[in-house]
């Protein structure tokens, strides 16, 4: 059993890690206007190097301990992670340490198709790919790039390489949903993926913007039971999302619902940004840096101490329903 649980008996054996947050899509709802690299200046910090996003040595520690700790399971996400030029070599190094068996990772899919065989072979398990639209204009509208075939490209590669698993992240928009729900259920009955629609979460940058588009994920479910198709029980180390399955389907539908009642009680993970900042929910509303314990193996049990000290002052659940979003700018500084 995991060292790392909080006071309301949950164990986080799941971590999501951001290698950065710069990207290379402006989706409306994370980027409207593009990745612009101002919260992280030099000049705001004593040391220049904090305000750069953590090393390959101070990820092997960071990983470490929480492998200590229990943690079986790393996902790399962004911002874009794909950026960072040696994704590769810090696949590899977290596939090296013991007690890691899962590794993921979370893209927008434009470099999929020339990356996808090096990190299979680094060690990386499983690929999730955003793409909230199988229609070109659709898709170009909500990232503010036209690089669909691009992406769907780099899922094909994935494919081919018979990762553990791959799947498809798709935000669900009130104007559009229904038309992206049957386009999306038509491809998961020819193609092994499994299509996750999520719903619509605000951040401090986008109010505005969830406000016009947001839309209950309880529409999908009744679409789910009304054309047959069944919940999958969850395996150990799951993320947050219900999948569903259908006899005469190769893949699956899944939603992932941050409003229903149960969301955060099966909460399994914890955050740590492209600085090092640990954040233990999503939409917390401070963070804490555990960045000074990374700079040395041998800090490695102070660390650890920090770590089991710091989830057991974790929420029973976040305040979504009553509209804080916490201190969450946008999705690309911490990893979504």
């Amino acid at each position: 059993m995991s060292s790392l649980s909080d006071r309301f008996g949950r164990h986080f054996q799941y971590l999501r890690l951001s290698l950065t947050d710069s990207c290379n899509f402006k989706c409306k709802y994370c980027l409207p206007h593009g990745y612009q690299k101002n919260s992280y200046q030099k000049s705001s910090y004593q040391n220049g190097n904090e305000a750069e996003p953590l090393t390959r040595a101070e990820i092997s520690n960071l990983v470490s301990g929480f492998a200590e700790l229990g943690t079986f399971k790393v996902r790399l996400t962004g911002g874009e992670p794909t950026l960072r030029k040696d994704l590769v070599d810090i696949v590899s190094d977290i596939s090296s340490i013991p007690g890691i068996t899962k590794i993921a990772l979370s893209t927008n899919g434009t470099r999929l198709s020339s990356l996808a065989q090096d990190l299979k072979l680094a060690g990386l398990n499983s690929v999730n790919v955003s793409i909230d639209s199988l229609h070109a204009a659709t898709f170009a509208e909500h990232t503010g790039m036209d690089r669909l075939e691009e992406v769907q490209a780099g899922v094909k590669t994935a494919l081919s390489l018979s990762f553990d698993a791959v799947k498809i992240n798709a935000v669900l928009m009130k104007k559009t949903y229904r038309e992206e729900f049957e386009r999306f259920e038509a491809w998961v009955k020819e193609n092994p993926v499994t299509v996750r629609f999520i719903e619509l979460m605000p951040t401090g940058s986008t109010k505005a913007y969830f406000e016009e588009n947001h839309v209950s994920s309880a529409v999908v479910k009744e679409e789910l039971i009304a054309r047959g198709w069944t919940k999958r029980a969850r395996n150990l180390g799951d993320g947050p999302a219900e999948e569903w399955e259908h006899a005469h389907s190769r893949g699956r539908l899944g939603i992932i619902a941050p409003y229903g009642k149960e969301f955060c009680s099966t909460c399994n993970r914890l955050r740590v940004s492209a600085r090092g900042e640990l954040k233990l929910c999503l939409f917390a509303e401070s963070n804490q840096s555990v960045r000074h314990f990374l700079q040395k193996p041998s800090q490695k049990e102070e660390l650890k101490k920090l770590l089991v000290k710091l989830v057991q002052g974790k929420d029973e659940s976040h305040y979504l329903p009553e509209g804080r979003v916490g201190n969450n700018f946008s999705f690309s500084s911490i990893g979504g």
